[in-house]
């Protein structure tokens, strides 16, 4: 049976999984805009129809080569190009519970964007299942190995230097730079099914971001894990 905690967590995201499939049914991922102003219609679609107007983190419009790059990073904006490949990462607040998901779409027919757009999503289901078999026994450290070597068997390499991090009600547990224990971390060696420091279960978002320097592509998915 499901908390309530985490019933509000997936509604959050079931919402934020809605405005993604939203946008793309309206067409707005089309070249000749940049990042930015994609970024502002996205925004403005949210606030219609959701009544969006919190994040709590900065929301990101990635194409082209800057999608090689992990959320810290902020590149000078793009426009997105015929054959392009790109990815949103948004965190949005309905009522006060967090949502952060991250989807990537391809412009045009390209074949090994296609590939890394479906990779992303394959290799974060394949994830998940590795996760909920070891829920119990496993690090953020050795969470993050697996999802190195993961990457390595899709054909690409990691991008970032996590792989995830705590959500919660908002604000939740405040996640500041060098405090590893609330990210899936290399550096994280606590078990991942510990409670809090209130004694409550942590909830966790997984996120893949495979890469591939030589042609300047990335492909990112991220959502909860449930």
């Amino acid at each position: 049976m499901i908390n309530e905690t985490v019933q509000k967590l997936i509604e959050a995201e079931d919402k934020a999984a809605w405005l993604f499939k939203t946008i793309h049914e309206r067409g707005l991922i089309v070249p000749g805009k940049t990042e930015r102003e994609l970024n502002a219609e996205v925004f403005a679609l949210a606030l219609e129809l959701l009544g969006i107007k919190k994040y709590w983190h900065k929301r990101i419009v990635r194409a082209g080569k800057n999608t090689l790059l992990p959320y810290k990073e902020n590149p000078p904006d793009l426009v997105l190009q015929e054959d392009d490949i790109l990815f949103f990462d948004f965190g949005p607040v309905f009522e006060d519970w967090e949502a952060d998901v991250g989807r990537t779409y391809v412009i045009g027919n390209d074949q090994k964007k296609i590939k890394l757009m479906n990779d992303v999503e394959l290799a974060w289901k394949e994830g998940l299942n590795f996760y909920k078999d070891n829920r119990q026994t496993i690090t953020g450290a050795a969470f993050y190995n697996y999802t190195k070597e993961l990457a390595q068997k899709y054909g690409w390499h990691y991008g970032n230097i996590h792989c995830g991090h705590l959500i919660g009600n908002f604000p939740h547990e405040k996640l500041v730079g060098e405090e590893v224990i609330n990210y899936i971390h290399p550096d994280n060696h606590e078990l991942m099914s510990n409670k809090d420091k209130n004694g409550n279960e942590r909830h966790w978002i997984y996120e893949i971001h495979l890469i591939d320097k030589e042609s300047e592509i990335g492909g990112f998915f991220e959502q909860l894990m449930h």
